[in-house]
């Protein structure tokens, strides 16, 4: 599992798009205004320099070791229109996750409101703006469920490597290189910058300089598509101790709500 493997938008989205939107994949990220001065040559880093593997590491320490964690995500994509330029859209979500075999997310913003649900048995993906649903049967954990996803729904999670019991080998899957970019602040937030490589992928991460080490900005740039599309995604409100009832990830029908196929479901929600 990795970025590549998992995904073209950070946060979420499912593969058909909006009318005005080409179905190839979302993709983008916001820029940096300022950027550093490159790294004299004298001091090149190694390919994967341990200092940031050891950030990754503790990062995906933290993760997993919370039976349960909800936070709160704002992303920025570029998509590709048909008139050739890219669009930017601005998107929230509110994901919730309780190990080993429960997810849930609801979607909003610039694209159509889109709500998830996975229950251990069946994932359920609902568009509010026109009632329209599906269910499908899915394997008994997250870990095992995010992978055949999009394979037999078209929903994809960009964030699923952060989301698996052990987010430190599905971040290094194939990973060619990894930096420390230095010390910045996300939100207010004291963080460390890295910049790491796959192919086809150039992604960086900001992780939590505090013990919690969370990941507070997620960026990615799509080395092997036309344009470089890039995204972008800041988290906030992370709670590692959250109270979640098994209901929250149980899909209710609303009344008036028609059961569809799930790539009709996606096109309803303009996804």
């Amino acid at each position: 599992m990795s970025f590549r493997s998992h995904s073209d938008s950070l946060g979420f989205y499912p593969a058909s798009v909006p009318m005005t939107i080409p179905r190839p994949v979302l993709a983008g990220l916001l820029s940096l205004i300022l950027l550093p001065s490159p790294l004299p040559a004298a001091e090149k880093p190694a390919a994967r320099d341990s200092r940031a593997l050891a950030l990754l590491q503790r990062m995906s320490q933290t993760l997993a070791a919370a039976p349960a964690f909800t936070y709160d995500a704002t992303s920025m994509v570029e998509v590709p229109a048909r008139t050739g330029q890219f669009l930017t859209l601005f998107s929230r979500a509110d994901v919730a996750l309780k190990r080993p075999d429960k997810l849930r997310a609801f979607f909003r913003g610039e694209a159509p409101a889109f709500d998830f649900f996975y229950n251990g048995r069946t994932v359920t993906a609902f568009a509010p703006a026109t009632k329209v649903y599906s269910v499908t049967k899915a394997p008994a954990t997250i870990d095992a469920m995010l992978p055949g996803l999009e394979e037999k729904t078209g929903v994809r999670f960009a964030t699923a490597p952060l989301l698996v019991s052990d987010p430190y080998r599905a971040l290094t899957t194939g990973l060619t290189s990894a930096v420390v970019v230095g010390t910045t602040t996300v939100r207010g937030v004291s963080c460390q910058h890295l910049a790491l490589r796959s192919t086809g992928v150039n992604w960086e991460i900001w992780i939590e300089s505090g013990s919690r080490a969370l990941p507070r900005r997620l960026a990615v740039t799509f080395t092997d598509r036309t344009g470089f599309p890039r995204t972008v995604v800041e988290f906030s409100r992370w709670n590692l101790n959250p109270w979640l009832r098994e209901s929250d990830f149980e899909f209710r029908k609303p009344s008036g709500a028609t059961e569809i196929p799930y790539q009709a479901v996606l096109k309803s929600a303009g996804r």
